[in-house]
């Protein structure tokens, strides 16, 4: 670009502040952001956007940050609408006793389509623009964020037992594929793979969901070591940790996300 070229863009954003993020610990002050379409077309000084573009719409923040948007890296979107239920109860009680029963009587497209708005409406007010979820009918929630213009990783279910979304293990994997295949190529949506918890998935569906990763590209997000008590479990039931048993079932690939992750030891950080 020479010193007489102005290109015509969209929308700047003069911010006092502008953080990148990338390099750490840099703080821009007086940048201008500029957006054409729905790429950053450019990320300059204020005095050289002056020279360098014209858009149809500036924004002034003379007293804000600007920084790209936060990451929520998991989540139940839809669960929004159960806020409060027992929520100070220990997992296994709160799962068993109140969740897994609410979840029988009242999840329905329309439950997902509601609480996914919801929640995405709350992340969009606080800053943040992608997010991760892992719930009954995917297929919803990834239309939802398609049509808001959010990104998001949506998890498709895998358990052992019927849910309001399948019958088991067999139909969540054929409903699965489908859905990777159905979002594969989109910009905003980034299907992926989520079986629920070691404690709820038998060996047989977590080789399957390995072998769909494989096939498909897509990641795996999986609940693993919440509490001491399935740890605890596990161990006196199966003879090892579940991160030992998910190492031995093929499942600890760079494509695996494990979420929580509140109670590991030296052996669990060494496998992962």
């Amino acid at each position: 670009m020479t010193a007489d070229t102005i290109t015509a863009a969209d929308i700047r954003i003069n911010a006092r502040w502008l953080i990148p993020i990338e390099p750490a610990g840099t703080v821009l002050e007086h940048y201008a952001v500029i957006i054409q379409g729905d790429r950053l077309a450019a990320v300059i000084p204020q005095e050289q956007a002056d020279r360098s573009f014209r858009t149809r719409e500036t924004v002034d923040l003379p007293n804000h940050v600007v920084m790209p948007g936060l990451i929520n890296m998991h989540g139940h979107a839809a669960m929004s609408l159960f806020r409060g239920m027992a929520d100070d109860l220990p997992l296994m009680t709160w799962l068993n006793d109140h969740i897994w029963p609410a979840e029988g009587r009242f999840i329905s497209e329309q439950f997902i389509a509601d609480g996914t708005q919801l929640a995405m409406a709350e992340m969009l007010r606080t800053g943040t623009t992608t997010f991760s979820d892992m719930y009954f009918f995917p297929e919803i929630a990834a239309q939802m964020a398609h049509d808001t213009g959010i990104r998001a990783q949506v998890c498709f279910p895998l358990l052992d037992f019927p849910t309001p979304w399948g019958a088991g293990p067999e139909e969540y994997l054929s409903k699965g594929a489908d859905f990777i295949d159905s979002w594969k190529n989109d910009c905003y949506i980034m299907p992926a793979i989520g079986p629920h918890a070691p404690y709820t998935v038998s060996d047989g569906p977590m080789i399957e969901a390995v072998r769909l990763s494989e096939k498909t590209g897509a990641a795996i997000q999986i609940h693993l070591h919440e509490t001491a008590f399935e740890v605890a479990e596990a161990t006196e039931k199966l003879g090892q940790r579940p991160t030992a048993r998910l190492a031995d079932l093929g499942l600890l690939s760079p494509e695996t996300q494990c979420v929580h992750m509140t109670q590991i030891d030296a052996g669990d950080i060494s496998l992962l």
